[in-house]
């Protein structure tokens, strides 16, 4: 068995991703009980590279029988905020949580009544303060500049996380109805009888 290939800048993602810590479960657990109580789509946004990582996340969202799209930032504009709705649930990424062109999107949610989930480092002004949850992630170096690669790693594996967590929630449930519905004692023939009657 070969050795791991310690690559550093391969290990320094790794190590980010290793230090979501427990306290990111609760708030995690939140996101996920609203996106299962809504009736219709995740809608997932943001800007630049965020905005790629949110299209990704609704990429994975659909392949695994989630109902997901993606709304480009520049769909804010005429119109386009009128796809979300009520019935929607939103997902926003922001590793800086205060990138102003966002506020629009949060604002329409509000009005809607849609729950709005932040991924983001800030949970403590600006975008945060329109979100139901922050999924908090740790400050972190990024393996070049400021270039978004370690916190890319990280929003990707959250949105992973949601796009799969949903998905066996979802399977357990039909199959959990499945195996209901192939046990269930049949009707006997009085019973049959008495609901015919009843019918009359």
């Amino acid at each position: 068995m070969s050795n791991s290939w310690n690559n550093p800048i391969i290990m320094q993602e790794a190590q980010a991703l290793m230090a979501l810590t427990d306290e990111l479960q609760k708030p995690f657990e939140k996101a996920i009980s609203l996106m299962k109580a809504i009736s219709g789509r995740v809608i997932c946004t943001g800007i630049g590279k965020s905005g790629h990582i949110a299209s990704k996340i609704v990429a994975t969202m659909t392949s695994t029988g989630s109902s997901a799209l993606y709304l480009n930032p520049s769909d804010y504009v005429g119109g386009g905020l009128n796809v979300v709705t009520g019935d929607d649930a939103l997902l926003v990424i922001s590793r800086s949580g205060r990138a102003a062109e966002l506020i629009p999107v949060f604002e329409r949610a509000r009005s809607q009544g849609a729950p709005i989930v932040l991924i983001s480092e800030n949970d403590q002004d600006s975008l945060a303060d329109y979100a139901n949850v922050v999924l908090k992630m740790p400050s972190m170096q990024q393996v070049w500049g400021h270039g978004p690669t370690t916190s890319s790693i990280v929003q990707m594996a959250i949105g992973d996380a949601i796009a799969v967590t949903l998905a066996a929630e979802e399977e357990t449930e039909q199959h959990t109805n499945a195996i209901a519905l192939a046990t269930k004692e049949p009707f006997t023939a009085e019973q049959v009888s008495g609901l015919s009657a009843k019918g009359k």
